[in-house]
């Protein structure tokens, strides 16, 4: 007698837990609708047209000390494993590129330049000769 009870008691709770549980969820803004109003937890505010507008161009400051990876390539070669392990010193290489061709400047792997090599106090230099346009960076990003 006392489980019928119990069992009873607990079939109630259930039922009222879900039926709270319905009225809550048709009571409740989608996700994606109360990101769209801007309530998505107090993390995120809402963009405004005036806020993007205020915006301070020109701003390069932020950015100038990020480093970045400068490469001058001299030209590429493509050689199998056996080849590669019979090279020792005094072996030469041949590379794609011609003499006196210009070589390409990179930053972060992205062509941006292009010049030719020079020494100066003994030490080797880049001038460069060609610089490589936005658009043009941006065509090559797509390829």
């Amino acid at each position: 007698m006392v489980d019928e009870e119990q069992d009873d008691i607990s079939a109630d709770d259930w039922a009222a837990a879900l039926a709270e549980q319905q009225s809550a969820a048709s009571d409740a803004v989608p996700p994606a609708e109360e990101a769209a109003a801007g309530r998505a937890g107090g993390v995120f505010q809402e963009l405004k047209p005036e806020t993007l507008s205020g915006a301070v161009p020109n701003k390069i400051e932020m950015i100038l000390d990020i480093p970045v990876t400068l490469t001058v390539e001299l030209g590429r070669t493509r050689i199998a494993i056996r080849n590669l392990l019979q090279l020792a010193q005094g072996s030469v290489v041949e590379l794609d590129a011609l003499a006196g061709e210009p070589m390409d400047v990179l930053v972060n792997g992205c062509l941006i330049a292009q010049g030719e090599v020079v020494v100066v106090n003994d030490k080797f230099g880049i001038r460069l000769t060609d610089i490589i346009t936005p658009e043009e960076r941006v065509r090559g990003l797509s390829k």
